[in-house]
């Protein structure tokens, strides 16, 4: 297990977040919350439900048994339409039986279709799941960023203060302290752009959420979370168990193997089973009852056809099965190297970048104080330590994103 440092900034702008929320009377939503909200809400997800029920309503269509056809026949008319005049007629119902096995495999290809649908709507949760999180830590990434740029505000406006003073003691020279005034005015633009930054992910975090109402939403969270990997060998083996596009081809391969075995169906004839009622003007009336089954004289056509047909779905299944796995493998690798690239940049950002912008700006702050060093310096020092703050929420930001993907790529986003 590596766990990552929360620094001292990061735990501020945390607790800002969580009291925030509280002292506005709303409840934050945690990571966890808007997951449930998303998987409940998101409008995608709800229209999948509804395709699935249409899935399963096909199962029951392909199970029906063809409809009987009822038939009159009136024979022998002395007019046109002269239906009481006719000498001889016939009133009966046809049935048209397939055979058993053909209604019950068609029964079970709809399943499978069913079941091929279900594991799309597992690969969308996933995805959903994933965009959450981005979006989730987007809003964090933002909000951190705008307390940054409030802490380097007050900073500029410190400075720009302490050098008015100086520069009406004579201290320093006019320039210097217009270069304070433009540094502070700079530090506002950063303000509203770190503002208008956290209402578009709120904006983004609303949208993926499928929230209805749209409304102001807070969240509870870090950006910095605990990594936990394994072997990656043991985390592709994972993938392919839990990955919906591994179930899906499978399902999809049940399903030609069904229809195969149905195309070698069509030898097997289907009964056609008829009874009608058949009168004859002075004689008594007598029933007529007929047979009638399908002979496979064109027996070439289901071999070229259907099971031809179905033996290629089923080598380019296969085909694609090998595609599956190795898209699954890269996709794992991909993520759970991209995580280890981000964890070093975190951990580089703790142990040295933080500690020594921090350490310089507030050498650089003593030593302006002291009027040993002009205001450049200090401003650089300022911008420098902005920077670093601003990378190292990047970092944190790229790091829970790149955990998330892994989460996704082994199907263990849900």
């Amino acid at each position: 297990m590596i766990k990552t440092r929360v620094p001292v900034p990061l735990l501020v702008f945390i607790l800002s977040v969580s009291l925030g929320g509280v002292a506005q009377g709303q409840s934050p939503m945690t990571l966890r919350e808007c997951i449930d909200t998303a998987l409940e809400q998101n409008p995608l997800l709800l229209a999948a439900a509804e395709y699935h029920r249409a899935t399963l309503a096909r199962v029951h269509q392909a199970r029906a048994l063809p409809q009987p056809t009822i038939g009159y026949d009136s024979d022998l008319q002395p007019g046109f339409f002269d239906f009481s005049g006719a000498l001889e007629s016939y009133l009966g119902i046809t049935f048209e039986l397939p055979f058993p096995t053909k209604i019950s495999a068609q029964g079970n290809i709809a399943g499978k279709e069913s079941d091929l649908f279900l594991a799309d709507t597992d690969l969308l949760k996933l995805d959903t799941v994933y965009r959450v999180k981005e979006a989730f830590y987007g809003l964090l990434l933002a909000q951190a960023r705008l307390e940054y740029a409030e802490d380097d505000l007050q900073h500029a406006e410190d400075f720009a203060e302490m050098t008015e003073l100086k520069f009406a003691e004579g201290e320093v020279a006019e320039v210097e302290a217009l270069r304070a005034r433009v540094s502070a005015s700079a530090a506002r633009n950063r303000i509203r752009t770190a503002t208008n930054d956290v209402r578009m992910a709120r904006a983004l975090l609303n949208f993926t959420l499928g929230r209805r109402d749209g409304g102001s939403l807070e969240v509870a969270g870090e950006l910095a979370v605990p990594l936990i990997v394994s072997d990656l060998g043991e985390l592709k083996d994972l993938a392919y168990a839990l990955r919906p596009e591994t179930r899906a081809v499978e399902l999809a391969l049940e399903r030609e193997e069904i229809a195969k075995s149905l195309a070698h169906q069509a030898y097997v004839p289907d009964l056609e089973l008829g009874i009608a009622r058949h009168r004859i003007e002075t004689l008594p009336t007598t029933w007529d009852v007929t047979f009638g089954v399908t002979v496979p004289l064109f027996f070439w056509q289901p071999k070229r056809g259907q099971v031809a047909e179905a033996a290629a779905n089923l080598s380019a299944l296969a085909q694609e099965r090998e595609h599956v796995k190795n898209s699954i493998s890269l996709e794992v690798e991909r993520a759970y190297r991209e995580a280890e690239t981000a964890r070093g940049q975190i951990e580089l950002f703790e142990s040295d970048i933080l500690r020594q912008a921090e350490e310089v700006h507030s050498m650089y702050l003593f030593s302006y104080q002291e009027g040993e060093i002009g205001g450049l310096e200090l401003i650089t020092a300022r911008v420098t330590l902005l920077e670093a703050r601003r990378a190292y929420a990047d970092a944190l930001f790229g790091y829970a994103v790149t955990m998330a993907a892994l989460q996704r790529a082994t199907g263990q986003g849900i």
